[in-house]
């Protein structure tokens, strides 16, 4: 028998009828012999909630309390949870993350987990209970709550998989897997028996909302076991291993993703001097805005033309920087566009086959969709297009690569 450990997402466990339903499926791996831990994320649309209560209160709420808050919509989940196994003859004790000592730095609303004690777990479970835990939270040296940020907690579960040297860290949700493309654009997406960790990196960096990034690194660091499965139907899921199985069935793209709200920035008329990079982005950092696409332009007069994208979330603060930074960059003109989308291939098989970012540039071609930017690496090719192509190129590629069929063979 093993210990597993299983997260349950807001979807999974937003209603009673849906944290029972949960409850009868953790039942059943406990009376297979299984030890578990499950992590729980806040019933759906009660992150959300309290965040909005929050801001009611005070337009930027202190990042302290703010964390005090949001917690709560997983401790809320633990003991519905706890209750429902209890309840239906399987003994259960629910726990907050500070209860467990799940301890994390002190950077509030998106801390980092630095060590989990699992003595209080380990006795739970040789006592022959199943373990609820709340996900995306932890406590720091000082005993303050802490929350891990959006998403977290996959990255919860995976933590404790690592530091329980679990069999297995399941992952369910309401998809039952990663897809070959998602599902809502492409009818005929396929679900992935596996995928590499450094694929799952990809697309949860993409895009991708399967996964959250910080767990799928967590996991790869420490070499949990990790899979995605759907709550509520029996299949196997897709496997996150840590290579490619089978070279001879590897596909030479294994998946598309995409990310539809980005935007962009171009800032023209810069001096073509050492440094000019960071003068650009520097203040950018320091508003705490992520960039993610870079591409300079030098032209004949000296100067160079600067772009980058951003979140579209950022786009108007990102402008506002660059516009109060102007007389110290040097900047002539700057241009911006919040209208446009990212879309990727990825997959391992790209490392050994030439020619795919032509055959990816030639498909946008034939469906009349420009590029505007290009970023690649050793397992992943993206592009950035205007917004109102994203679903027709998603589409388009997903089909020029073959991958609603059920095998492709490298070489193929």
């Amino acid at each position: 028998m093993a210990l597993l450990v299983q997260k349950f997402g807001g979807t999974s466990v937003g209603t009673i009828e849906r944290i029972k339903a949960i409850a009868n499926k953790i039942q059943e791996f406990k009376a297979q012999g299984h030890d578990l831990v499950v992590v729980v994320s806040a019933m759906s649309g009660e992150t959300n909630r309290l965040a909005e209560l929050a801001h009611q209160m005070q337009d930027a709420p202190t990042p302290r309390e703010l964390d005090v808050i949001l917690s709560t919509g997983e401790q809320v989940t633990v003991a519905l949870l706890a209750m429902a196994l209890n309840q239906c003859k399987c003994p259960a004790r629910s726990y907050t993350g500070g209860q467990v000592s799940i301890r994390t730095d002190s950077q509030h609303n998106n801390a980092r987990i630095e060590s989990v004690d699992t003595r209080v777990i380990r006795e739970e479970l040789d006592a022959g209970r199943v373990v609820v835990i709340a996900g995306f939270q932890g406590v720091d040296q000082d005993g303050n709550i802490t929350t891990l940020g959006r998403g977290g907690s996959d990255t919860t579960a995976v933590a404790l998989a690592a530091a329980l040297e679990a069999d297995e860290c399941q992952i369910y949700t309401d998809v039952g897997g990663v897809y070959t493309a998602d599902p809502r654009v492409v009818e005929s997406a396929r679900r992935l028996d596996s995928i590499t960790f450094d694929e799952m990196l990809e697309m949860a960096s993409l895009g991708s909302k399967v996964l959250q990034i910080r767990a799928v690194e967590f996991a790869g660091k420490y070499d949990v076991a990790l899979s995605v499965r759907h709550s509520f139907e029996k299949t196997m899921g897709t496997l996150i291993t840590m290579e490619q199985q089978g070279e001879m069935e590897r596909a030479t793209v294994s998946s598309i993703a995409f990310n539809r709200y980005e935007a962009k920035l171009i800032v023209k008329g810069i001096p073509d001097i050492p440094g000019v990079a960071s003068r650009v982005l520097k203040p950018i950092s320091k508003a705490n805005i992520e960039v993610d696409m870079i591409v300079q332009n030098v032209a004949d007069d000296k100067t160079t033309d600067f772009t980058f994208t951003v979140h579209r979330n950022d786009f108007q603060k990102a402008m506002s920087v660059i516009g109060q930074s102007s007389d110290e960059i040097g900047v002539h003109e700057v241009e911006g566009d919040n209208q446009i989308s990212k879309v990727s291939i990825v997959g391992v098989g790209m490392r050994s086959r030439a020619g795919v970012a032509s055959r990816m540039f030639e498909t946008l071609a034939q469906a009349g969709i420009n590029i505007q930017i290009i970023s690649t690496s050793e397992i992943k090719i993206s592009v950035v297009i205007a917004e109102k192509y994203l679903e027709l190129a998603v589409r388009t590629l997903h089909s020029a690569f073959e991958l609603d069929k059920e095998l492709v063979l490298d070489g193929a």
